[in-house]
């Protein structure tokens, strides 16, 4: 299964050079960069661990794939996410989202219906990755 998350999820998989030119993209809008991973992709699951602090005051993409590249070694089996944040609407605003890194298997998500009162049908969503404990869900 292949999940679909972000910005650029109907494109192929984004080079480096093509990362970096998204994130000199968000720096030139003045949007701070952040950097996450997650080994449970659920929908629902909109806050994943931060990889160091956001990256604030930075002119080139360098130090942002310098910080992909060490999150991407550290949690090779893992899904890592560039987040930009545009401030301008005085909260905290996601301006852009895409994935940089996912694990080569995805097992996907099971569709659980049960039938509640008045025979309606409640659906619920299941991760198959979760049968396993955290940090051994995607390979050895």
């Amino acid at each position: 299964m292949y999940l679909r998350h972000g910005t650029f999820s109907y494109l192929p998989e984004l080079t480096d050079s093509e990362i970096a030119a998204q994130v000199r993209y968000a720096l030139l809008n003045n949007w701070p960069v952040s950097i996450e991973y997650t080994d449970d992709p659920h929908p629902r699951n909109t806050y994943w661990e931060m990889w160091g602090l956001p990256l604030f005051d930075l002119d080139e993409p360098d130090g942002v794939l310098a910080e992909i590249n060490a999150c991407r070694s550290t949690f090779p089996r893992h899904y890592v996410r560039v987040n930009a944040y545009d401030a301008t609407y005085t909260k905290q605003t996601t301006a852009l989202s895409f994935l940089v890194q996912r694990p080569a298997e995805e097992p996907g998500f099971e569709l659980a219906r049960a039938e509640g009162a008045d025979r309606r049908q409640v659906y619920s969503v299941r991760s198959y990755a979760t049968e396993r404990p955290q940090g051994q869900r995607y390979g050895g």
